[in-house]
């Protein structure tokens, strides 16, 4: 049964079509968890431009398009006409180019990357998918999977070594993923699991303030929307300072 609401802030209106791809790419959250690439790429003593695109290319394609395509295919929580095999084949697709992309990268600069792309191989596999009864899908796995490895990750591929600082930064994007899930988790049950909301709130002054699901989920949403684009912003101003003002 619906619920009568869009399944994300950022979803555009009812499926079907053009807009299953596009809500599919959860835009915003994606271009959140590309930012943290970009800050490990950024912290790098030497930045590689070709290297820190082709690190965003390849989570791109893991993360925004594979791991979103398997989540979808997990019960279909944006509620998208997408077909089953074109799910399928979005999935195999994406994860096989970044696998490949990795592969290259690996080849040429280190083999010791070839453990960061097993990890996110099989991360992006079990989380989404649910495997073991959702034993890695929770709070924690994902906000080291989609927050703290982006950045371990990047900076790796940057620098072939990890330093103290670069781990100060996953803590970051770790405790920053733990604040989205926070946020989005209370969101996602009024969303996509909630048919009606009611109730009131009385106030000090005797006043009576309703409640309904769009008040109870206007605060949360605001704060994702001003965190993703501040980690964005913040994202973009690092690389601008390191490739243009340094």
């Amino acid at each position: 049964m619906s619920t009568g609401k869009t399944p994300a802030f950022y979803a555009l209106g009812a499926s079907g079509a053009w807009k299953d791809y596009v809500n599919l790419l959860h835009i915003p959250y994606t271009l959140w968890h590309l930012s943290y690439v970009v800050l490990g790429a950024a912290l790098a003593s030497t930045v590689h431009v070709d290297r820190l695109i082709g690190t965003v290319v390849a989570f791109f394609l893991a993360m925004g398009i594979g791991a979103h395509a398997l989540d979808e295919l997990n019960g279909r929580p944006l509620g998208t006409r997408i077909p089953r095999a074109v799910l399928i084949a979005m999935a195999v697709v994406s994860l096989t180019g970044a696998l490949v992309m990795g592969t290259v990268a690996g080849l040429i600069a280190t083999l010791w990357l070839f453990p960061f792309m097993a990890f996110g191989a099989f991360i992006a596999v079990a989380y989404n998918l649910g495997l073991w009864h959702d034993r890695f899908h929770s709070d924690y796995w994902f906000a080291f999977a989609w927050g703290a490895f982006p950045a371990l990750t990047s900076y790796w591929i940057q620098s072939v070594n990890l330093t103290a600082t670069v781990i100060l930064l996953a803590l970051a994007c770790f405790t920053l993923s733990l604040a989205q899930r926070a946020l989005s988790t209370q969101v996602r049950t009024i969303r996509r699991r909630t048919l009606n909301v009611a109730g009131t709130m009385e106030m000090t002054d005797g006043s009576i303030v309703t409640l309904d699901s769009s008040s109870m989920i206007l605060a949360a949403e605001r704060a994702l929307v001003l965190l993703s684009v501040t980690v964005v912003v913040l994202a973009a101003s690092l690389l601008a300072y390191r490739l243009i003002d340094t």
